[in-house]
């Protein structure tokens, strides 16, 4: 009998599915397409074991799906732009591309292994010209449609490494790489227009009904939607350049407890006062350094500055208010100006107790005590479906809920002609300039004549240089000595190309639809795009849930729009999935100055829970963290695949949990499923050279049989991977057991490896070959479930002894209980136990189980 062998087999369904062509995705119209897609791997040098189950999901549908008749497109590329290669690179001495192609040729050595169902012919990375050159292709397009547009923007500046930072790239005020405090600068920056697309990105989450809840409550909470008033205060003694300053406020109910007016250091107002006043200038100076996000300046300290300037109160031309320059607002946000109403909000309260301003309640709850803000209490801010109690005049009942009293606050102010209600969101044009080498060139040149001017499509790629230095901090683009220097597209005369390039989520916000011609002299095929677009299933991690998949959404509107993709996808992806994390413990020991130092699972050996050194060291044993290359808690598929095959590593991550949670990979989970893979591919070798004639046994094993198609194909396509493989597992355990004749035993089998094929292609081809399948099974049609075989006339019920699980038994539905006792008492696991003796006690409860107290 043959022995289960991964080493030899893998590799031979691998080279048999190449020579096939299984995997290649051709447009054909006597099927139905089906296109499933993981979110594409950044090239950082080596997968682990989160990415396996990440694509061995992917993999899975796609297969299901081969075999179910549909035409399948799964293709796999690389986000291959982005600073950790310009890190390397600085590092080094190297160059960020020899460094991201070496990571893209090992990453895609360790992938062919585990045996994917990838159509390898559509790889490419972003970082490849000809994938490039359409991202500035599609620029244009979009600049011509008015999608694109240049302005002034403040910007997180490291005035050390002398760039732009995102907002991740700042901690505690500091750039992340030189540790310099960062600031606020202004910088001429290109943006897309994605706000003006703010209501339909909204108003379309509700029709993506097979995209999970909590992704679409966060994107519906980045978009903001909120209703709210318009209104000014106008300056008791206006400025050289301003009169009054514009509001807009999401709670025109609190306006009777307002104690001063906020203005941002970037608003007009305050350059205006520090273009004069010194005193002005070092305290905007210093409010610039810091992030420029709301969650940076909510952890910053509240400062302020006072202007001077007052203004009048919209209700009460006598009432004035003092106007601060403050260091928690955002020009970007509303108007760069907020009023201040320290009783209902906290970070107000703060500002306004730190510089004696008033504070002033204009409600209080219905119920229990209350300590108002101005008596020292804290900032009351009602959950929003609570009535509350309203203190101050403003023509509503006294008992309302926020939003009543914000709908009837709006319209009396209208009335009065104090400003109008409007609809906002909080959905900001998308920034795409970045002062990097390593990213897309944006096709712009600057011309002295013409002014910017869009590079012809003609000329494109406008390609990287190779010969770029990262000695001195900066943008190497801007001190090459000659890749600048172009003619001006329009008038010929010298003129200067455009040295920032693109945010990396341009890069990955479109490869969706490049996947479909891949090899196409345009952005899209618009033939092949209509053919395979949408993405059926699309699978990806939680974290993002915001930003890449809010700009995909925003792309398939831009493209569509300019002609390179059908209407139909507007909305790219019509079922997301988002998988959980693979963790692992974390190995540390302590140096000699007392910090961890981390080591790798295969550096330790574990003995009863407890971890040693090969030197005999104890190491800590922290359990269940995310892995992360930092603390050396990666498992590397390389290793994983040498000691027990590719078929193990994907059946463990998809069989531990449920797919959306935290699965923790342990060797002795690994240990147990290789086990289990070895036992199937023994009974189907046993089964392969059975001659056993047809008997009774036959039909409750066929019936188990079509209970595993039903219930295994139930599991795929509701993503219940685990539950399918737990089915597996009884199935596996039935046809062990079955005294079912040869015939019978053969069909099972082969059904078990079509059923296994899409979690462990390779085991699944090596039965399907030993029991005379035809063909490849990867090209098999799924087995259907024969709805008459689903129900049976019998019963399993379990046997526990002394309160443990020992056997079970299958009698008649309808058996009586003297019938199933006798059953029981006949089991050899209970006549072991008994040794013939008589059970103290024997319990049936019908249909359910049989207990036997010893």
């Amino acid at each position: 009998m043959s022995r289960y062998d991964p080493a030899t087999l893998e590799p031979k369904w691998q080279a048999a599915w190449a020579e096939a062509g299984t995997f290649v995705a051709q447009r054909s119209d006597d099927k139905p397409k089906y296109y499933v897609l993981e979110m594409f791997p950044y090239p950082s040098g080596r997968i682990h074991i989160g990415h396996v189950r990440n694509y061995t999901m992917g993999d899975v549908i796609a297969r299901y799906k081969l075999a179910r008749g549909f035409n399948v497109l799964h293709p796999m590329g690389f986000d291959a732009f982005g600073m950790p290669a310009e890190n390397a690179a600085m590092a080094s001495g190297g160059h960020p591309a020899d460094w991201t192609y070496s990571n893209i040729d090992t990453m895609v050595a360790q992938m062919k292994p585990l045996g994917f169902g990838l159509d390898w012919s559509r790889m490419f990375a972003t970082c490849d010209p000809e994938y490039y050159g359409q991202q500035q292709a599609l620029f244009l397009d979009f600049l011509e449609k008015g999608l694109v547009y240049r302005k002034n923007a403040v910007v997180n500046w490291d005035p050390v490494d002398m760039t732009v930072l995102a907002n991740e790239q700042v901690i505690d005020g500091k750039g992340w790489r030189s540790g310099a405090d960062v600031e606020r600068r202004e910088l001429t920056q290109w943006f897309f227009k994605i706000s003006d697309f703010s209501g339909e990105l909204l108003d379309a989450l509700d029709g993506l009904d097979d995209w999970p809840a909590k992704v679409k409550l966060m994107q519906a909470n980045w978009i903001g939607r909120s209703r709210g008033l318009q209104f000014a205060f106008g300056l008791v003694e206006p400025t050289r350049g301003h009169d009054r300053v514009e509001v807009y406020t999401t709670r025109p109910d609190t306006l009777l407890g307002a104690s001063f007016v906020g203005i941002s250091p970037d608003h007009p107002i305050a350059k205006e006062l520090e273009a004069h006043d010194p005193k002005v200038a070092e305290f905007c100076a210093q409010a610039r350094r810091g992030g420029t996000t709301e969650e940076a300046l909510e952890k910053a300290e509240k400062l302020g500055f006072d202007t001077g300037l007052r203004v009048r109160h919209p209700f009460d031309t006598a009432w004035e208010l003092p106007v601060y320059i403050a260091n928690f607002i955002l020009m970007d946000y509303g108007t760069g100006a907020i009023f201040g109403c320290p009783a209902h909000d906290q970070r107000d309260l703060d500002f306004a107790r730190k510089y004696g301003l008033p504070v002033i309640s204009t409600f209080v709850p219905l119920k229990g005590d209350h300590l108002k803000p101005e008596d020292g209490g804290e900032a009351y801010v009602p959950p929003k479906p609570d009535k509350v109690r309203w203190t101050l005049p403003f023509n509503w009942a006294e008992e309302a809920t926020g939003e009543e009293a914000i709908d009837a606050a709006i319209s009396f102010c209208e009335g009065k002609g104090v400003g109008q209600g409007v609809t906002k969101f909080r959905l900001r044009d998308w920034g795409l300039s970045r002062q990097r080498y390593w990213g897309c060139p944006i096709p712009i040149v600057h011309c002295d004549d013409c002014g910017v001017v869009p590079e012809k499509k003609e000329n494109l790629p406008v390609e990287l240089p190779r010969d770029v230095s990262f000695d001195t901090p900066g943008n190497p683009l801007d001190r090459h000595p000659t890749w600048a220097a172009t003619p001006c597209p329009a008038c010929g005369k010298p003129a200067r190309r455009e040295t920032d390039t693109m945010d990396t989520f341009v890069d990955s916000s479109w490869y969706f639809a490049r996947f479909t011609a891949p090899r196409a002299t345009t952005p899209t095929d618009l033939e092949d795009a209509a053919y395979w677009m949408n993405v059926d299933q699309y699978i990806g991690g939680i974290e993002h849930a915001i930003l890449h998949l809010l700009y995909s959404r925003f792309f398939a509107r831009a493209m569509q729009i300019c002609g390179h993709l059908p209407e139909k996808s507007k909305e790219p992806f019509n079922a997301l999935f988002t998988q959980g994390m693979v963790t692992h413990a974390i190995f540390q020991t302590k140096d000699a100055n007392g910090r961890p130092v981390y080591h790798y699972p295969e550096e330790v050996e574990l003995r009863d829970g407890r971890g040693f050194l090969k030197d005999g060291t104890e190491v800590e044993i922290i359990p269940s963290a995310k892995m992360s290359k930092s603390k050396n808690n990666v498992v590397d598929p390389v290793n994983i695949i040498a000691t027990y095959g590719a078929d193990t590593a994907r059946w463990f991550v998809l069989s531990d949990s449920p797919p959306e949670r935290d699965v923790e990979w342990t060797a002795a989970g690994a240990e147990a499923a290789a086990k289990h893979l070895a036992r199937v591919h023994r009974i189907a070798a046993e089964i392969a050279g059975d001659d056993t004639a047809p008997n009774d046994a036959d039909t409750p094993l066929l019936r188990e049989m079509h209970k595993a198609i039903f219930d295994v194909t139930n599991g795929v396509e509701s993503f219940g991977f685990n539950a399918a493989i737990a089915k597996l597992y009884a199935f596996t355990n039935a046809l062990g057991k079955s005294t079912a004749g040869a015939a019978a035993k053969r069909q099972a089998a082969k059904t078990l490896a079509q059923l296994m094929s899409p979690m462990t292609p390779h085991l699944a081809e090596e039965i399907w070959a030993m029991l005379g399948g035809e063909g490849l099974i990867a090209n098999a049609p799924w087995p259907v479930a024969n709805e008459s075989m689903l129900t049976s006339d019998t019963v399993t019920l379990p046997i526990q002894i002394n309160g443990k699980r020992r056997s079970e038994i299958t009698v008649a539905k309808d058996a009586s209980k003297e019938e199933v006792e006798k059953h029981a008492l006949a089991d050899d696991a209970v006549q072991k136990a008994l040794a013939g003796g008589q059970p103290k006690k024997l319990i049936v409860v019908p249909g359910r189980i049989v207990n036997v107290v010893i």
